[in-house]
């Protein structure tokens, strides 16, 4: 350090000056991009229409109930074992699924729609239930039509095949729209629970989260039970509070004891 004072002597000003850092200029990778831009554009590019356009037309409201499934998950046993379902593979979300079916008899309201040209209330007599699935293309909504007329093993086997038709990219126009009600599925990634979004022209969907080993009480002691957390967004406009929670409340209910399906 060079003292700019009388005789060489080092002042405050020169400690100052020298303790400022040097700017200093990281090198630029030039092998690895800063940014990457992908066009939007095919599902993506309709998805994000959707989402968008439901988001801000639908008043969304969201609730949660946690329950008790180890009774289901012991019914999902027995019908893997069933000779009836080979090949099918019976899973939570089917069960799930024609639970929805049974209680949705109970709320006609969860499925109904809002047309504001001619400000009706359009409620369907019929379900076409739409199926929340991830594909390499991005997130597709395919519907299972007349889903209130089928068996629980109809139901399953139409289940799998939409799912496969979706994720190898075959869906057709048809495939894709007319839902009336959706279940999504978020449990297969380890998740809780979430807040979806309404597809256009639905009142509700239903989310399932990840069943897993959890403390609870029954009968007054604790013991280890599998334990899922249902999330339902519907549109405020078709569904109030009561209507909503009542059909939650039901769902949970007949999953606690799937029994009641028979």
């Amino acid at each position: 350090m060079q003292g700019t004072g009388f005789g060489g002597a080092i002042t405050p000003e020169d400690v100052r000056a020298h303790d400022v850092p040097r700017e200093t200029t990281r090198p630029q990778d030039v092998t690895s991009p800063r940014e990457t831009r992908t066009p939007i554009r095919g599902v993506r590019r309709q998805t994000a229409d959707a989402v968008t356009r439901s988001a801000f037309t639908a008043p969304h409201v969201t609730e949660f109930v946690t329950v008790d499934v180890s009774a289901s998950m012991e019914l999902i046993d027995r019908l893997q074992a069933s000779p009836a379902f080979a090949g099918l593979e019976p899973t939570p979300l089917v069960l799930v699924a024609k639970v929805l079916l049974v209680v949705l008899r109970e709320h006609p309201s969860l499925n109904s729609s809002w047309d504001e040209e001619h400000q009706e209330i359009v409620t369907k007599h019929y379900v076409n239930l739409g199926i929340a699935t991830a594909t390499s293309r991005g997130l597709l909504v395919p519907s299972v039509k007349d889903a209130h007329l089928m068996s629980l093993l109809e139901l399953t086997r139409a289940i799998h095949q939409l799912v496969e038709t979706a994720r190898a990219g075959r869906c057709t126009p048809a495939d894709l729209s007319g839902g009336t009600v959706t279940i999504t599925n978020v449990g297969v990634f380890g998740v809780d629970t979430g807040t979806p979004i309404l597809s256009p022209g639905e009142a509700a969907i239903l989310c399932l989260g990840a069943i897993a080993p959890r403390p609870w009480v029954v009968d007054g002691e604790l013991a280890v039970r599998s334990v899922t957390t249902l999330g339902l967004s519907f549109d405020h406009r078709l569904v109030d509070g009561e209507q909503g929670s009542r059909f939650l409340a039901d769902i949970a209910a007949t999953l606690a004891d799937p029994l009641t399906l028979l």
